[in-house]
């Protein structure tokens, strides 16, 4: 099975692309989801109140936005929070990915924000950045509600999408409409499908 990994940076489409690639019938893993279920674990809660201080857990809740303040105005108390959640994002991931090898998928899609930043796009086969024009990404961001400092520090914390686009084995441009992006995700299929034919035949000589 090949494992093929889609990322870009807030506001590019990865999300959508990642669901257009589903609704066509390739399993998508959603790490961000798998990290919000990893910040529900209680032993979790206790080392990140142990790493940030007391009062970011009510009612055996993590307080989302609060510790989202911490973490996002200072680069280095982020990389603390992933250094406890993302061992645990990883097991998770590879569990399903092992599941879904044993239950015969030839290809699965694993959508994250900070493939590389974290460096876990070296384990997987593919890479494949969603992009789009930085000016077309604020836009999309103001008319979400961000306000342009909190838009500006979402992005600061990314790998720049020009250095993504050069490292990455796909480019997926995302500017015009839900249709063009349909289009190029179908184009991005057919990539897919001889990375997948590509990797069978290496994998059996």
């Amino acid at each position: 099975m090949i494992t093929i990994g889609i990322t870009g940076i807030i506001g590019s489409g990865k999300s959508t692309a990642s669901a257009a690639l589903k609704a066509r019938g390739i399993p998508v893993i959603d790490l961000d989801a798998l990290a919000k279920r990893t910040l529900t674990l209680p032993e979790v809660h206790e080392e990140i109140e142990r790493e940030f201080g007391g009062g970011l857990v009510i009612d055996g809740e993590i307080v989302v936005e609060k510790l989202r303040d911490i973490v996002f105005a200072d680069k280095e108390k982020l990389r603390r929070l992933e250094r406890i959640t993302h061992p645990r994002v990883r097991g998770e991931l590879w569990r399903k990915v092992d599941e879904l090898a044993a239950a015969g998928q030839k290809a699965v899609v694993v959508d994250g924000p900070l493939l590389f930043e974290t460096g876990l796009y070296k384990q997987l086969h593919r890479t494949v950045v969603v992009t789009a024009d930085m000016d077309v990404i604020r836009e999309r961001l103001k008319v979400r509600g961000m306000a342009p400092d909190d838009i500006e520090k979402r992005i600061s914390n990314q790998i720049p999408l020009k250095e993504k686009e050069e490292a990455a084995d796909y480019v997926l441009l995302n500017n015009g409409t839900r249709k063009d992006l349909e289009r190029n995700v179908e184009a991005l299929l057919e990539r897919i499908n001889e990375w997948e034919v590509r990797t069978r035949c290496t994998s059996t000589t």
